[in-house]
């Protein structure tokens, strides 16, 4: 089921951290859906972030979001730069009068982290990095757009990881990476007892495996036409996701008026696919927690069946 063209006319939403992933495509769904979405990153079509990707840019993903159907405003933006940040939600006030939808989707540190290295072994200067790029910049974001989400009841706020509360109870090794994805479930839950008062609501939302533009082309060398390659290296991947899957989640909990009862929650794609009825791309609706922990982790050969 897709979400309907039009369901969010009306709503003007924030994606932080919009330029590629889930984030752009979240942004797109939500523009799909008919809503005005403010889209910003660090790459543009002027200025390359550390992440040393140039192929996907902010404009390039407002563009995106006027093609499916919305109106995409690219505001170029550091989120570890307070100045910055503050600009972005009063020029967000000044044209459009109010935010209906927050996503905190700020990452970007991958290459910084040490993979394999014990906590003392990880450069410390990287590993802070992470920390700022993982935590402080949604801290910093939520910190000068709440309130100008708060203005009016029926406010989302969608904090973004990787990984349900479940899967992060593992050790999500090495230690920084641990602390940057286990940080936003714990901001969902808090902030959604602060802001249950105005009639708002937090939640933290994952994608599964996700066909990124980096997991494709780097760590797969394959185009999401044929993705089903990369099953070769690694079975398991047969249980992945396309980043839409992600937005459609996001589109249908913006539409529901009772989102509330998922307040403070951990929601990803796969069990919103079960509770709102989308599907991802092709039609399926691939459950990539369930999967990793009834097949991948106790060691099961790789095998889909009832779980896409």
């Amino acid at each position: 089921m897709r979400q309907q063209d039009g369901t969010l006319a009306d709503r003007i939403a924030l994606v932080a951290g919009a330029t590629r992933g889930t984030g752009r495509a979240m942004a797109v769904e939500l523009g799909r859906a008919g809503a005005t979405v403010y889209v910003t990153g660090r790459t543009t079509r002027q200025r390359v972030s550390e992440v040393g990707r140039d192929t996907e840019t902010i404009e390039e993903t407002a563009e995106l979001v006027d093609a499916a159907g919305g109106t995409g405003v690219a505001v170029p933006t550091d989120h570890l730069e307070q100045d910055q940040v503050r600009a972005l939600t009063e020029r967000i006030d000044r044209e459009s009068g109010r935010l209906d939808i927050l996503v905190n989707d700020l990452w970007g540190g991958d290459l910084l982290v040490g993979w394999g290295k014990k906590m003392w072994e990880h450069d410390l200067d990287d590993g802070l990095r992470v920390l700022r790029l993982g935590v402080e910049s949604h801290v910093i974001t939520s910190r000068y757009a709440l309130p100008l989400l708060i203005r009016r009841p029926g406010g989302l706020l969608v904090e973004v990881t990787d990984g349900t509360e479940e899967s992060n109870r593992e050790y999500r090794e090495p230690f920084y990476y641990d602390l940057a994805k286990a940080a936003p479930l714990r901001m969902a839950r808090t902030l959604a007892t602060e802001l249950a008062e105005y009639g708002a609501t937090a939640v933290c939302l994952t994608p599964g495996w996700l066909r990124s533009e980096a997991m494709l082309d780097t760590h797969f060398q394959v185009t999401e036409e044929n993705w089903r390659e990369g099953c070769a290296q690694d079975p398991h991947f047969a249980i992945s996701e396309s980043p839409a899957y992600t937005g459609r989640a996001l589109v249908a909990l913006a539409g529901d008026p009772d989102r509330a009862r998922f307040q403070g929650g951990s929601l990803s794609s796969g069990g919103l696919a079960r509770e709102y009825g989308f599907t991802d791309t092709d039609g399926s609706r691939p459950d990539a927690w369930r999967y990793r922990a009834e097949v991948e982790l106790p060691g099961k050969p790789a095998d889909v069946t009832g779980y896409r």
